[in-house]
């Protein structure tokens, strides 16, 4: 999925597109894989189920998406200024308020 469509993401954003999350990605240091992409579209479902994201909760739903790949160090891993953070704006979504917290390596 090096190349992916804008149709594996159904719940992409209006306006959102793979080139902009290959531009915000590079932008924030790092190239988007596979597995970015898994938690991108990851993130954009969550979010579209919801009027109202709660970081504490999104956190909560990513590590159990994906403890079988090792959860939140996995998510880390991909996203090192923090998942949540990080993924949300590569994934074209509000970042949830709170997510960013310099003592914990969330940076944006």
């Amino acid at each position: 999925m090096q190349n992916p469509d804008i149709e594996m993401f159904p719940n992409a954003p209006v306006g959102w597109s793979v080139n902009a999350a290959l531009s915000s990605a590079k932008d924030l240091g790092f190239e988007l894989t596979d597995d970015h992409w898994e938690v991108i579209a990851a993130l954009q479902e969550y979010y579209s189920k919801r009027e109202v994201v709660n970081r504490r909760e999104l956190v909560d739903a990513l590590n159990e998406k994906f403890h079988i790949k090792g959860g939140t160090r996995y998510l880390y891993y991909l996203f090192p200024g923090g998942p949540v953070a990080q993924g949300s704006i590569v994934a074209g979504l509000e970042v949830p308020s709170g997510s960013v917290d310099k003592s914990f390596g969330s940076v944006v």
